[in-house]
């Protein structure tokens, strides 16, 4: 009998109820034919391949991350909760060292869903993976995480939420925002005045193949993971970088996936995008199970692969290792540059305009952060949604020092309620939530 070499846990969780139109890419069978796939190799009958259900997370959950705009009961379908819970179940697997590490194949997806979220944006309500960062965070006490981000679209959500947070680092890999949604992602986008150099943006041109997928995890995202030394890997493991994804441009193979995978070595996987149903999915996330548990994947290759077409050509090459270079020296200047990114105790303001692709909403932004050197900083977020509500949102974040606490505080007692529909108070250091 085949024997996993590493436990893995798995979730499944296709959503039957949830699609945006029943002929829209981001529907049940992305993880039907997966589904499929896994049971005829026969992968369930491995000894030391375990698969959990689902949890459902709670409104609470959410809370830890989002500002769900008017409430969470109007942005989310119990399908929501339960792709979320998926992450959350593995996540508890893992860290009750019941396996080495787990993979959740759950939609609907989550990774370009903000902290402020009025509806959906990229397909995504509330964020999967965050939410289960902050449960690990909160339940286990873990402090430092990674999120390699490995889905052909920016991951601007999580981006953002890990924005101003120097105990996160969030390092995304994707298509030239310049060439594709969201259109953001670039190598100066590095993070808050307190965080500068814990996002990690890598955009690759359209054509980039494996040689160059796996070239920026050799020269650059395992590089800075060694210095970071992060408590706790998580890949948000999108596949929409296939070569035969109808949404993108890219070159990447099965094979490539479960390299990266080998590589990478993250301890939870999280499903993000790839809508290639038939072509892509079911051989990516075999090989990406395979990897997880130690076991050969060489097998694992698609029936039309051809490596000869899937070559990237030299100027595209060229543009990958002067981005991997720009960004590597962007990381050695990380605590120069967060001294230089202002005076503690100021506040910093940040003005953003988000549109909400799949509910045609406009947001208005308006953030301040407080300048901290011992903690993220404190966050004030004015946010004016059309159509929608207009709230104000304090954030304090579970690293937070005293006068950060205490500033946060400040911010939410004095927010005239007259001005806004809501008012929120995210207090990570008690765990608690408040609306006024």
């Amino acid at each position: 009998m085949l024997k996993a070499h590493q436990k893995t846990g798995l979730v499944f969780f296709p959503a039957f109820d949830w699609a945006i139109d029943p002929t829209h890419p981001e529907r049940e069978e992305r993880l039907l034919y997966t589904q499929d796939q896994v049971t005829e190799e026969g992968i369930f009958d491995i000894d030391g391949i375990i698969e959990y259900k689902p949890d459902i997370v709670t409104h609470h959950d959410i809370r830890r991350v989002h500002f769900c705009v008017p409430d969470e009961q109007t942005i989310t379908t119990q399908s929501h909760l339960i792709s979320a819970g998926g992450a959350k179940a593995i996540a508890d697997a893992v860290l009750n060292k019941q396996v080495k590490n787990g993979f959740a194949l759950v939609r609907p997806p989550g990774h370009h869903s903000m902290r402020v979220s009025h509806g959906g944006r990229g397909f995504c309500h509330i964020n999967i993976e965050a939410i289960m960062v902050e449960y690990i965070r909160s339940q286990f006490g873990i402090k430092r995480i990674a999120i390699v981000d490995t889905d052909c679209h920016h991951g601007d959500g999580t981006n953002d939420i890990f924005w101003h947070d120097p105990d996160v680092l969030f390092i995304s890999l994707h298509q030239d925002g310049r060439t594709m949604y969201p259109g953001t992602g670039f190598p100066g986008e590095l993070g808050g005045p307190n965080a500068k150099g814990s996002n990690l943006n890598i955009p690759l041109p359209p054509g980039t193949s494996t040689e160059g997928y796996l070239y920026v995890i050799r020269n650059c995202v395992l590089p800075v993971l060694e210095e970071f030394k992060p408590d706790l890997i998580v890949n948000s493991a999108g596949q929409d970088n296939h070569y035969t994804d109808p949404l993108t441009n890219m070159n990447f193979s099965a094979q490539g996936y479960a390299e990266l995978t080998t590589l990478l070595k993250p301890d939870i996987a999280v499903l993000e995008g790839g809508y290639s149903i038939e072509g892509a999915l079911p051989y990516v996330n075999l090989g990406i199970i395979l990897a997880l548990a130690g076991l050969d994947y060489s097998g694992v290759v698609e029936p039309d692969f051809n490596a000869e077409q899937l070559k990237q050509s030299v100027s595209t090459t060229d543009k990958i290792k002067k981005t991997t270079d720009l960004v590597n020296s962007y990381w050695l200047q990380k605590d120069e540059l967060r001294q230089k990114a202002g005076t503690p105790g100021d506040l910093q303001v940040r003005h953003r305009e988000i549109f909400y692709d799949t509910d045609n909403i406009f947001e208005r932004q308006k953030e301040k952060v407080r300048v901290c050197r011992d903690c993220g900083g404190c966050i004030e977020i004015d946010s004016n949604a059309t159509p929608g509500c207009h709230m104000l949102a304090v954030h304090i974040p579970i690293n937070a020092c005293k006068d950060c606490i205490e500033a946060g505080y400040k911010f939410f007692d004095q927010a005239d309620k007259t001005k806004f529909d809501r008012v929120f108070l995210q207090d990570r250091p008690n765990d608690s939530y408040t609306i006024k």
